[in-house]
Order: structure tokens, then C-alpha cells, then sequence
């Protein structure tokens, strides 16, 4: 039996060899596995030697300075710590719940806390997309009020690859003094990422996006008085007292290694994937009721979303069952709902729950996509002709 082709590296990606081999030699007794926080012995000192080079490693894939950066389990913690401790921040300050404008097409892992933020008393804006999947600076600007204090709007979304011009969100927000965060998971390592040029002030990071293993990420926090991030973690008071627990030695240094390869493959890495997509998109352009979901320009090379007119979704995913791709984001993978994302560009629910996102990698092929082509052709003829 075939093994399917891969084409869901927006969900995961697999840990590159150079990663898994860096890992190991922090897992056994001959490795650096000692607890980063022991500094009474050598091995806690080599642990933690470690621990700093692979926050180098993934500071300067950002341009940030290596103090800037906040380990944590992944984007998703990272997202609560920015929404959340800002938040808290404020409200310390000003002893009320303030105003928070997100896009309405965030990750859940955006949504999800501000919405409990909401549950706190915190009022929530979520900018509407332009058809093509981008928030504008015109809509952040009419949206904001006298007590706007956090902006959060993703860099590349994840389910159609739209690039968000984060320069231009982000210098609205420093004219009124309001913190602007942008979730990166599916930007860094797939696009160039500059935290100075941006103007960002806190940025989400996690390794399984780009080729780190799953289970660790990170937290841009820029060194400015004011930014300010309440902890939602204590115990210790480790990074800086911004969240504590014991750091994982072998999955900081895994991901310290994947961004160190992300920023030497990404022009290479870059390119080759959006000739991969481009190929898939072009030879399958010509299939009846078939449309592209999102920029076609402001897009990252890895990200195809498609829909196939009024085919069946489920029973098209099901029927491509040769090719390992997704109907939206891994995290409502469960939902049989239409995705909101697509919903909020203007699909209705039929051609919504009709498509599908081809997400491509480091390790595709170029045969991979012509079989992927092949595979799809035929069996949209044999759906039509059912």
C-alpha cells in the first residue's frame, strides 16, 4: 500500500535529522541533560550553555537581542502569556478592563483567550478580513477607542497563507502608544521576520512549525518599559520571572537548531516551495468549479486553499486518500462546522466545508506534486461523473 504524500506541513512538520540528532545529545547521562536552573555543577552549567546559545539561535531568526526571548510549550502558551499578561498589566494600572482588537481570523489560540478575556470584562473587537484574507490598516484604524491597549493580529494565517502587512498594523498602533502582538507561528522560518524593522512588541514562536519538535515555542517581549507581561505561570520565577518551570534542555536546543537552519535554508526553502505550489495550482487550475481561497499575492509559497465547487467536502477529502491533507486548521480538524476563516472571506458554508488546504515543505518533491496532480484530476472526474 502507498504511503500518502504529506502535503499538511501547516499542521506540522516533521523534525529535521540535524534537529533530532542535536536532541539526543541532551536526553543520556554522557549528554548535556542536566537542569538548566542547576548552576552548583559543571553539568547544570553546560546545560544551561546550551539552553542560551539555542535562545541566540532563535532571537537572531527574528532579529531580536537573546533577552527578548520567553520560552514556552508552544504558540499556544505564548498567545495566552501576551493577551493575558497584558491584560492583567492594564488592568493593575487602571483598575478596569480595557479594549482589545484581534482579527476574526486568528488561530483558536487567540481567539480562545480573548474571549475569556471578554468573560473578565474586557471589551473585543475582531476585525473583519477583506475578501482576500487581509486585515487592513484602514480597518484597525476605524476600530480603535480611547482604551484600546492591545492589538493582536497574526502574520501569515494559517489556513490560506495570506501575509497581513504587520509594519503598517503595528506603526498605527505605536502612534497611540497601544501594544501591538502578532502570532508568527506560520511566518517564521517561511518568510523573512525582522521584530525591529516591524515595530512588534510581543511575537509568538513555535519549533513544530519549522521543523522543531512540537511541545516548545517561544515569546518575543520586547525590552521596553512599556511592555509589561504579568505571569501566568509561577513557581520559581524563571525567564525573567515572566514563566517559570523547569526548562526541557533537548526541546530548547531542538528548536535553537531549527531556527538555525530556518534562517540559513530560507531563501533556498522559499523559493522552491512557491515552485512546488505554483506547479500543483497550475495543474489543476483548469478542473470545473475550482477556485483559490485568498491572495493569490500576498501569500506565503507553502499554502494552497481551494475550493471545489459544490463537491462534497467530506466525501473529497475522503476520496483523496492518497494525498495527507487538511480541511482548515488541525485544531477544528474534529468540527464537521465550515471554517470560520473561509466563512469570514465570503464563502458560504457549501464551498467552505468543499475545500481544502495543500500546505507544502521543506522535504516535498517535485514528483510528489505531479503525483498529487494526477491524483487529484482523477478523482475529480470520477466525483463528477458519479
Amino acid at each position: 500500500m502507498r504511503k500518502p504524500i504529506y502535503l499538511d506541513y501547516a499542521a506540522t512538520t516533521p523534525v529535521a535529522p540535524e534537529v533530532a540528532g542535536s536532541m539526543v545529545q541532551c536526553l543520556t547521562l554522557d549528554g548535556t541533560f542536566a537542569n538548566p536552573a542547576s548552576r552548583s555543577h559543571l553539568y547544570g552549567w553546560q546545560a544551561e550553555e546550551v539552553v542560551e546559545e539555542a535562545r541566540a539561535q532563535v532571537a537572531s531568526l527574528i532579529n531580536a537581542d537573546p533577552r527578548e526571548i520567553v520560552w514556552t510549550s508552544g504558540a499556544t502558551e505564548a498567545n495566552n502569556l501576551a493577551l493575558k499578561g497584558a491584560a492583567e498589566t492594564y488592568r493593575v494600572a487602571h483598575s478596569t478592563g480595557g479594549h482589545i482588537i484581534v482579527s476574526a481570523i486568528e488561530h483558536k489560540a487567540v481567539l480562545d483567550p480573548v474571549s475569556w478575556l471578554e468573560t473578565q470584562g474586557f471589551r473585543v473587537t475582531r476585525l473583519q478580513p477583506a475578501p482576500e484574507g487581509i486585515i487592513t490598516a484602514e480597518a484597525l484604524a476605524a476600530a480603535l477607542q480611547a482604551d484600546t491597549f492591545l492589538v493582536s493580529v497574526m502574520q501569515v494565517n494559517n489556513e490560506l497563507g495570506c501575509i497581513n502587512d504587520i509594519k503598517a498594523l503595528a506603526d498605527i498602533c505605536k502612534s497611540r502608544s497601544i501594544l501591538f502582538h502578532s502570532d508568527a507561528a506560520q511566518s517564521a522560518g517561511k518568510i523573512p521576520v525582522d521584530v525591529k524593522a516591524l515595530g512588534i512588541d510581543l511575537l509568538s514562536l513555535s519549533a513544530h512549525k519549522f521543523y522543531g519538535p512540537k511541545g516548545v515555542g517561544a515569546l518575543y517581549v520586547r525590552r521596553a518599559g512599556e511592555v509589561k507581561i504579568a505571569a501566568q505561570i509561577h513557581g520559581g520565577g524563571h525567564e525573567r520571572g515572566m514563566r517559570s518551570g523547569t526548562l526541557p534542555t533537548h526541546q530548547l536546543v531542538g528548536m535553537g537548531e531549527a531556527a538555525r537552519l530556518a534562517a540559513v535554508n530560507l531563501a533556498t526553502d522559499s523559493e522552491r516551495i512557491r515552485v512546488l505550489r505554483d506547479r500543483l495550482w497550475q495543474g489543476i487550475a483548469d478542473l470545473p468549479g475550482i477556485k483559490r481561497n485568498g491572495s493569490s499575492i500576498d501569500c506565503v509559497g507553502g499554502i494552497l486553499n481551494l475550493a471545489f465547487g459544490n463537491a462534497d467536502g467530506e466525501m473529497l477529502l475522503l476520496s483523496l486518500r492518497d494525498l495527507a491533507i487538511s480541511s482548515g486548521s488541525a485544531c477544528n480538524s474534529a468540527s464537521m462546522s465550515p471554517s470560520y476563516v473561509l466563512k469570514a472571506i465570503g464563502l458560504g458554508d457549501e464551498a467552505a466545508q468543499a475545500s481544502l488546504r495543500f500546505s507544502i515543505g521543506r522535504y516535498t518533491t517535485a514528483d510528489e506534486i505531479e503525483y498529487a496532480i494526477e491524483h487529484l484530476r482523477g478523482v475529480i472526474a470520477k466525483l463528477h461523473k458519479a
